[in-house]
């Protein structure tokens, strides 16, 4: 069989590195901008702008952590060169996990919102990558942060309490029960105070209907 090459060494051990140190690190890391809506002990309603994500789709997925490093093995050769300007994009925080579940299985796609200067024309990624541009309206979303690994084992739980909090406490409904994302922020080797969130539309608000619920305060994902 034949030895992996030294490029799949240096990727294998970034992706052991595993995203970026955003909380920690102090690097000015873009991220998509929002406006705090409504904020509780357990969750948070924001309304997120328009948002322009390079998304990586993994078919045949067994997993949410292998679909997780299978997709981001993907955006990150893209943001690297793998386009067809061979341009170099920065990295963007969080990066979102999308797991769609369904009677025949849950589908996964991996997601990295694009730098403010390249929403209207990105770079087009090279066409063996299979990644899609998409494209989010402003929209009002459901938050929950949660510490440690987000993991196969856990996230279920996760989104259950996020369900829960907003069924309870907050006068709206979840977009799809069957649909939520995973967001990461940290790197791998930090093994505590690490930060991840789930994340569930809310729908029955427009833009302007969701801002009329509670403060203005100006924060990023």
């Amino acid at each position: 069989m034949e030895s992996p090459s030294p490029y799949h060494h240096a990727l294998t051990a970034f992706l052991l590195g595993f995203i970026i140190n955003l909380v920690f690190s102090g690097q000015a890391v873009e991220s998509p901008e929002y406006t705090l809506i409504h904020q509780q002990s357990d969750f948070e309603i924001r309304l997120y702008k328009d948002i322009s994500w390079m998304s990586a789709p993994v078919v045949q997925a067994t997993s949410f952590q292998r679909s997780t490093k299978a997709g981001f093995h993907r955006l990150y050769q893209y943001i690297h060169g793998a386009n067809l300007n061979s341009t170099q994009l920065a990295m963007t925080a969080p990066v979102l996990t999308t797991i769609t579940e369904a009677p025949h299985g849950s589908s996964f796609s991996v997601k990295m919102s694009l730098p403010a200067y390249y929403e209207g024309t990105p770079p087009q990624p090279n066409s063996e990558l299979d990644l899609q541009l998409e494209k989010w309206r402003a929209k009002c979303i459901g938050i929950r942060k949660f510490s440690g690994f987000a993991r196969d084992d856990n996230i279920s739980e996760e989104v259950e309490a996020l369900e829960t909090s907003v069924n309870e406490h907050w006068n709206g409904t979840l977009e799809s029960k069957s649909s939520y994302t995973i967001a990461q922020y940290n790197a791998s080797s930090h093994l505590s105070g690490r930060l991840n969130e789930v994340w569930m539309a809310v729908s029955g608000f427009g833009a302007e209907g969701c801002s009329s619920h509670g403060s203005h305060d100006q924060g990023h994902a």
